[in-house]
């Protein structure tokens, strides 16, 4: 179990590391799992929507989160929650990426 969730906190810091290599901003620890994460990103894509939004966009082609995904986001939640559930969506598909790199490296 223990093992586990090493392998888990793995995963997640390296998730952390990519994002914080794609947005050039420090993630504020402490960074135990996805919603975590999913927080301490919320702010840089919240500044993202309102400011610049192509580089939102860039982002989200960049880790491909997917059109349908993000258009689903931002038309179909409630405003007050489009930063939350866009950060927690960029989040589980970095962890995707993070995992599958992790298990077909070696």
């Amino acid at each position: 179990m223990e093992r586990e969730r090493d392998y888990e906190v793995k995963i997640i810091q390296s998730a952390a590391e990519d994002l914080e290599s794609l947005l050039q901003v420090p993630l504020k620890p402490p960074i135990m799992d996805k919603y975590d994460l999913a927080r301490a990103l919320a702010p840089y894509i919240g500044r993202l929507l309102n400011q610049d939004f192509e580089r939102l966009l860039q982002l989200c082609y960049k880790i491909d989160l997917g059109e349908e995904k993000l258009k689903s986001i931002l038309h179909e939640e409630e405003a007050d929650r489009i930063v939350d559930r866009l950060s927690l969506a960029i989040v589980e598909r970095q962890l995707l990426k993070a995992y599958f790199r992790r298990k077909y490296s070696g």
